[in-house]
């Protein structure tokens, strides 16, 4: 039961966290419009880079770290510490880095210092620590309290296409501030430590494994924004974030558990139970399955209508982008636990490495050509050629520790019934009135459907469903 209310915690976060830019985004642009926002969203890919030297590859290290030696308090405010050392001195060279950058980055010198804000904030984020403990209570209330702040802050001082600065700094505080208040609770989750018994640099190559796909990674998250802006327009790359937005949201629901399953998957591998680590991974790959057809499905079924609904006049090209964005829903959920569930607390960095690696490669070599030829659109399907290349090199890399056809066994059911789904609500989408009552009502029909033919041929989901509530009936 830990491990579901771990998981809902997170997954109420993580919503959060993009529901908030994405409440405020159907006001902001309207109030920025395409430009203002294509300014954000080109300036943040840039300042994604330094922050991702900052990070140095510490979100899985620090998780996985403190899920091992969790037991014992002595050790772990060791590890604690050490780890945040290492990171703090990192922000810094990212941040001298970036100083020498704006001496010969000219554009939007305004926009850059007020992104600045958001590498500062790195230097204050514990929250892997939490993560490690499998304390997620803490993490999401206290975030979630700033980030509906933060949402108040922008209906009240954002009005004009010339407040894009104020906009980005009262985003990048948003997450300063977060990240500050989960200082208070290491007073009473750590020790004392002597100085002196610290040995920081131990973790620095173990880091740096994990550094090196998270730079492949950021590779195709936010390469496709800066070469849309660059050889597109900014607008584009602020279509681009959108796009990713909504299909983020998505995500979120179904990524959560590779945060939630790691430290637990972690923490099993290190009592050496084998046995206990692949019946979880199965049981998740079956979840994320179930969950993942039917949003990939839903979302692409309502995007060409959604978009322009929500976002407004002049962002018609949002439409069609997340249609094909959506198909990474999928895709990224099952990389996810086969990634970051399996070959991270397996200690199998290497296979994960050559997988984000290539799909970094792949992304890069298939951009320039797409987006000269398809725009927004080649990007998209750039990005999801990329991250099918990372999901097929995973389960190659894993086919020989786990059963393949275990993990699919139920796939076919939950592509079916999303078919089904999306027949019916595509259908009902392009034909009927469109309106916001309209739209719900096509979710609505969506999820029965789906329902209904995962009732009808059995799946997998069913039995977890069943056991889950005879466990809580139990309790």
């Amino acid at each position: 039961m830990k491990v579901i209310k771990n998981y809902l915690y997170n997954v109420g976060y993580q919503v959060l966290a993009i529901i908030v830019p994405l409440i405020t985004s159907a006001y902001v642009s309207r109030v920025l419009r395409p430009e203002g926002v294509g300014a954000n969203s080109f300036t943040n890919s840039i300042i994604q880079y330094f922050i991702l030297f900052a990070n140095m590859g510490i979100g899985y290290y620090g998780n996985r770290q403190i899920a091992y030696v969790r037991e014992k308090k002595s050790q772990m405010t060791k590890t604690f510490w050490e780890i945040q050392i290492v990171k703090t001195i990192m922000t810094l060279y990212a941040f001298v880095a970036f100083e020498i950058f704006m001496i010969f980055y000219s554009k939007q010198p305004e926009y850059m210092w007020a992104q600045s804000l958001n590498l500062v904030a790195v230097a204050f984020d514990i929250s892997w620590f939490y993560e490690g403990i499998e304390d997620f209570k803490v993490t999401v209330l206290k975030n979630s309290l700033v980030k509906i702040l933060s949402m108040i802050a922008i209906f009240m001082f954002i009005k004009g296409p010339n407040d894009v600065t104020l906009y980005i700094i009262v985003l990048a505080l948003s997450t300063l501030i977060g990240n500050l208040t989960l200082w208070p609770n290491i007073v009473r989750d750590l020790d004392r430590i002597n100085i002196k018994l610290l040995n920081p640099w131990q973790h620095f190559f173990p880091m740096a494994e994990l550094f090196i796909p998270q730079i492949a990674t950021q590779v195709y998250v936010q390469l496709n924004k800066t070469m849309l802006g660059v050889m597109i327009s900014e607008t584009s790359s602020g279509y681009y974030q959108y796009s990713d937005n909504l299909v983020k949201l998505i995500l979120a629901l179904v990524t959560a558990t590779g945060t939630v399953m790691l430290p637990h998957v972690a923490n099993a591998v290190s009592h050496g139970n084998m046995n206990k680590v692949n019946k979880m991974l199965y049981k998740s790959f079956d979840f994320v399955s179930a969950v993942s057809y039917p949003m990939m499905f839903g979302l692409a079924a309502i995007s060409l209508t959604l978009a322009t609904k929500y976002y407004g006049p002049g962002y018609g090209p949002v439409g069609p982008a997340m249609m094909i964005e959506s198909i990474v829903i999928l895709i990224i959920a099952w990389s996810n636990v086969l990634g970051v569930q399996y070959l991270l607390p397996m200690h199998k960095q290497r296979a994960f490495t050559i997988s984000v690696t290539l799909g970094a490669f792949i992304n890069l070599a298939l951009n320039i050509p797409l987006i000269k030829i398809w725009g927004l659109n080649g990007a998209m399907w750039s990005t999801v050629l990329s991250e099918l290349a990372v999901t097929l090199y995973q389960l190659w890399a894993v086919k020989d520790m786990l059963s393949i056809r275990s993990l699919f066994s139920s796939t076919w059911k939950y592509f079916l019934s999303g078919l089904c789904m999306f027949i019916v609500v595509f259908w009902m989408n392009t034909h009927l009135k469109d309106t916001w009552l309209m739209l719900g009502v096509e979710v609505l029909i969506g999820i029965v459907v789906y329902a209904v033919f995962i009732v009808v041929l059995k799946a997998k989901i069913i039995d977890q469903l069943k056991d889950l509530v005879g466990n809580k009936l139990n309790r």
